[in-house]
């Protein structure tokens, strides 16, 4: 327990026979139920997590592969079932540092906040310890989960080395949720419909430790920017228009509007003068003030935003 609160850490794991071993024997003592959740692999993870010797380690394996989400969810549940406090997300590949748990743990266990998360761009040498695409694709993703999401305070979106209160779990429509490699950005955008107190701690990035990684960053970035696309849009209408309606919406539409229509518009005019129309001033002016408007439209509906999601941190 931690500061009274029952603890359960759920452990997503697939074809992590060499690794999950190790993941399991750091967690620090004071969690309570370990939640292997093997998403059909096709190795002997789930015999080896079986294997530790861990009375508070139960394995839970899905029939066929559903993504790490799918994973994560399926261990939330099962940890909502059993009544725990506090439930935290630590992958089985021991890429997260066990010595951080309790610092992500205990702001959610004391209730100072309804979901922690790590951050590993917080320290100096994350640009030297993380694999250089992987840093770049991050600060891009991170960049668009802010936007999405409405949490500005918070980066490191692909960090999945979290904790949340049982209270919050149960806000949460979790059949809504992404259930693949984009689940912890979903997971920040519906949060912030239910206006849950997010925060980020200081994390050590562990890698060469021995984990292998299939993520393709030609094919995640666009896949997941598509879902955070789709994910804002789906927040402005929950949050700012049906359960309470906020003018910024009216400055992202007319921002979105004007932007559309300078771009247009400069694309035509180009094409024009590339076959030898001439152009004329005012035509030149109209496209510049069209897409300055959509700029400052949009950066006032950022802004506005930001000042909304204030207090959630």
């Amino acid at each position: 327990m931690l500061v009274g609160k029952r603890v359960a850490v759920v452990v997503p794991a697939f074809d992590e026979e060499r690794l999950i071993g190790t993941t399991l024997s750091g967690i620090p003592d004071f969690v309570d139920r370990i939640l292997v959740i093997d998403d059909a692999s096709r190795d002997g993870t789930a015999e080896r997590a079986r294997a530790s010797g861990d009375p508070r380690v139960e394995v839970v394996s899905h029939e066929r592969n559903q993504g790490v989400g799918a994973a994560i969810l399926t261990g939330y549940r099962r940890a909502l079932g059993e009544g725990i406090d506090v439930v935290c997300v630590m992958a089985g590949d021991n890429q997260m540092d066990p010595a951080d748990l309790e610092a992500i743990a205990g702001p959610v266990a004391r209730g100072e906040v309804d979901y922690a998360k790590a951050n590993r761009l917080f320290t100096g040498r994350a640009w030297e310890l993380m694999p250089h695409t992987r840093y770049l694709g991050n600060a891009v993703l991170s960049l668009l989960t802010k936007i999405a999401s409405g949490y500005w305070h918070v980066a490191d979106s692909q960090s999945g080395y979290t904790a949340i209160a049982r209270s919050t779990l149960e806000l949460l429509d979790l059949d809504r949720i992404y259930a693949r490699y984009g689940f912890p950005n979903d997971m920040l955008v519906h949060l912030n419909v239910i206006n849950a107190r997010v925060r980020d701690v200081p994390s050590r990035p562990v890698y060469g430790v021995g984990e292998t990684s299939d993520i393709r960053l030609r094919r995640v970035i666009p896949a997941i920017s598509w879902l955070l696309t789709k994910a804002f849009f789906w927040r402005m209408r929950e949050k700012y228009v049906i359960r309470d309606f906020h003018p910024l919406v009216f400055f992202y539409v007319f921002g979105l509007l004007f932007s559309l229509l300078g771009l247009v518009l400069g694309v035509t005019v180009t094409i024009l003068r590339i076959l030898g129309n001439e152009l004329t001033g005012a035509t030149i002016v109209l496209v510049a003030l069209l897409l300055i408007a959509g700029l400052l439209f949009t950066l006032f509906a950022m802004l506005f935003d930001m000042e909304s999601n204030r207090e959630l941190r």
